[in-house]
């Protein structure tokens, strides 16, 4: 019998100071068998540093050709594709000419510094690339607020989100990298 994903549901209040972006989402979650906390909490931080009406949660891993999150348009087309954690080089390729803007989230300190070393120079030609990092230990912060019912409140301010739960709170330094 396949294991099936568990279900998080989740208030997340967005405040934007970067973008004058304030809103909440009233969101649903899947988390597939194989995911941990810590990546799950890292989709609903990209989620809050990306937030939008149209920006959504994908099947995600148990999907090869699907990104962690992404935003379309009322067409269809893809607006922003965002990845987590060391995609390789013709994911991201693929990816640039799929949608407008692509973002990867790399959590895993020292090792996405080394994936970032290996496929930097592979991807110059991708004008459309962000690359984004948190600290290992924020991260792990991050996953410790997990609760199959959660009302987050995320305040985003100079590459600086402050994630608060009524229980506890993590700052995550969000640091540019491309």
């Amino acid at each position: 019998m396949a294991l099936r994903a568990t279900i998080f549901k989740l208030d997340l209040h967005v405040a934007d100071m970067d973008r004058n972006y304030y809103n909440s989402h009233t969101l649903t979650v899947a988390r597939h068998p194989s995911e941990t906390d810590e990546r799950m909490m890292l989709r609903i931080l990209a989620f809050a540093l990306y937030a939008d009406e149209n920006l959504a949660f994908t099947r995600g891993l148990s999907t090869a050709d699907e990104p962690s999150l992404w935003k379309k348009d009322l067409t269809g087309s893809i607006l922003t594709w965002i990845e987590l954690g060391h995609p390789d080089e013709r994911r991201l390729l693929q990816a640039s000419g799929k949608s407008r803007q692509v973002v990867v989230l790399c959590y895993g300190g020292q090792a996405s510094q080394v994936w970032w070393n290996g496929v930097q120079g592979k991807l110059t030609r991708v004008k459309n690339l962000s690359v984004l990092s948190v600290s290992p230990v924020a991260a792990k912060a991050l996953a410790a607020m997990s609760q199959r019912s959660m009302d987050l409140h995320v305040s985003i301010e100079e590459q600086t989100a402050l994630v608060s739960s009524p229980d506890d709170s993590v700052r995550m330094d969000v640091a540019v990298w491309r």
